[in-house]
């Protein structure tokens, strides 16, 4: 069945699951957990990414968060791919670390944002990561702890969360116990991982009229929410499709941003694509592969054929600017 595309603007709020490749682990240990905490940490914090809960169990990883004007895709890309390859390098390994894409659901957060983190925190008890909830208090690898302050990450935002448990942080942080001890009797995951009644159990990516207590509601399986909010959200992604340049729209800019920045460079059309390393050659070429995969989405192949090399050079060029960006290092404009 065809997978849909993203559904995904500044403020979105999501439901993030990551599953290793064929149920594998993703986290031999604690030294593998705290290379991923620190990649998440940057990454969010470079991207202005919201985080509200999250989990890291053996072989998949939770995560709440709300999206920024750069995107849930890029957020993604540069924190999985990181930490494939340094996965694969430490533990001399190849292939794929994670089952196909990630699983995103966008969230209806006034209905939803409570259960979801509950939910999401106590993945490490369910799992039997830690066999109590005092234990879960202090348990690194999972937001819990950093909501009750803890443990403290600079990026994760606990006020965000507490406003939603009480007007003051004693009030909140004792209603959010108690309502942490209250979902440990639910399970809750068929409607918040699955989708319930108001989730949609379509098929595919198209929206669908389900009954929902004798009445029609709009449903679609990125979604979690009423059948207004499943529309609403439809509507805007749609409204968003609209403004989608063409391909050939998209290479037409991409050229010219090609002879913009040779023009600036003092170097020729001839020059970028003849495959050599001299001079600003290779920061172009980092340059121009950043802008034209993830600023037009050309695939690399077009991306390949524009500055004049093969298809596997652009990918060494890909994930070398992932490589910088996930240790905070890159500087290209």
């Amino acid at each position: 069945m065809p997978r849909g595309p993203r559904l995904d603007s500044p403020g979105t709020l999501h439901h993030v699951m990551i599953r290793g490749i064929n149920k594998g682990e993703i986290f031999i240990d604690d030294d593998d957990r705290n290379d991923f905490m620190k990649r998440l940490g940057i990454v969010a914090v470079d991207t202005d990414t919201r985080l509200y809960a999250f989990a890291l169990m053996d072989n998949h990883v939770h995560m709440l968060l709300k999206s920024s004007t750069t995107g849930l895709p890029t957020f993604m890309c540069r924190l999985l791919t990181g930490y494939a390859l340094y996965f694969n390098r430490r533990h001399h390994r190849v292939g794929h670390l994670f089952q196909n894409r990630y699983k995103s659901v966008v969230c209806e957060e006034d209905v939803y944002f409570r259960k979801l983190v509950a939910y999401i925190h106590l993945n490490p008890m369910r799992g039997g990561l830690v066999a109590t909830i005092d234990d879960l208090d202090r348990f690194p690898w999972c937001g819990h702890a950093s909501v009750l302050g803890n443990v403290r990450q600079q990026w994760f935002d606990r006020r965000y969360v507490l406003r939603f448990f009480g007007g003051t942080e004693p009030r909140a942080l004792c209603s959010y116990a108690a309502f942490l001890k209250e979902e440990i009797c639910y399970d809750r995951e068929d409607e918040l991982d699955g989708g319930g009644l108001k989730r949609s159990h379509a098929d595919g990516p198209q929206p669908k009229l389900r009954s929902v207590w004798g009445a029609s509601e709009v449903s679609d399986d990125r979604i979690l929410g009423s059948g207004e909010f499943v529309r609403n959200v439809l509507e805007h992604a749609e409204e968003c499709l609209d403004g989608v340049l063409k391909k050939e729209d998209r290479l037409a800019l991409a050229r010219k941003e090609i002879e913009s920045l040779c023009h600036e460079a003092g170097v020729s059309l001839g020059q970028l694509r003849s495959g050599g390393r001299y001079g600003e050659l290779s920061k172009m070429r980092l340059r121009l592969v950043e802008r034209l995969v993830d600023g037009w989405g050309l695939t690399l192949a077009e991306t390949a054929r524009e500055i004049g090399v093969s298809i596997s050079a652009v990918h060494q060029i890909r994930q070398r600017i992932l490589d910088l960006k996930s240790d905070g290092i890159w500087d290209q404009k």
